[in-house]
């Protein structure tokens, strides 16, 4: 696992670094090739909080926390990343209902950038749209814990946005020419 460390307004050390490493090497077990981490730690309030993203062949992981032990953070981190992880390969696994094991391969690679702030435009974000069933777009905006998520229905072959609704249900914004 290739994992990138950055502290904003944090210092971190090689003690806090290598049990990043060594906690986040322990999720290797729910993949089968290399994939990439990037930790961000930083003070919010007087707190600590750490946000990790995790891009696996496609299927993305995304968890933050903020307390004020850093440690403590890291262990809660850990511990949603594997319920994550383990909730979606127990997911592709129904539904692919062959028995056979499940890889991350499979998952197209959307490529995420993260741009500095310009004017009030905080981030921005590339995707690589790949054409997908509405079941899956729910299940990757789970997989991230968005409100919504953008994608091409497989069927029309256009843009879509699918976002959670207030009451615990789904819908889908549709695209036009």
């Amino acid at each position: 696992m290739r994992i990138t460390i950055t502290g904003k307004n944090y210092k971190t050390n090689k003690h806090l670094e290598d049990t990043i490493d060594k906690k986040l090497d322990k999720l290797g077990k729910f993949f089968s090739d290399d994939i990439a981490a990037k930790v961000l730690l930083s003070q919010e309030r007087g707190k600590d909080k750490i946000e990790v993203n995790i891009n696996a062949k496609g299927a993305q992981f995304r968890t933050e926390q903020v307390g004020d032990d850093i440690y403590e953070c890291i262990d809660k981190s850990i511990d949603k990343l594997a319920s994550q992880m383990s909730k979606f390969k127990g997911k592709l696994q129904k539904r692919y209902n062959d028995n056979k094991s499940v890889r991350f391969e499979a998952i197209p690679t959307p490529e995420e950038e993260i741009v500095e702030e310009i004017g009030h435009i905080t981030r921005t974000k590339s995707l690589d749209l790949t054409p997908m069933a509405v079941e899956d777009a729910i299940l990757q905006m789970e997989m991230i814990d968005h409100d919504f998520y953008v994608f091409i229905n497989d069927e029309s072959d256009l843009v879509n946005i699918v976002y959670k609704k207030n009451d615990g249900n789904y819908g889908v914004l549709e695209t036009k020419y």
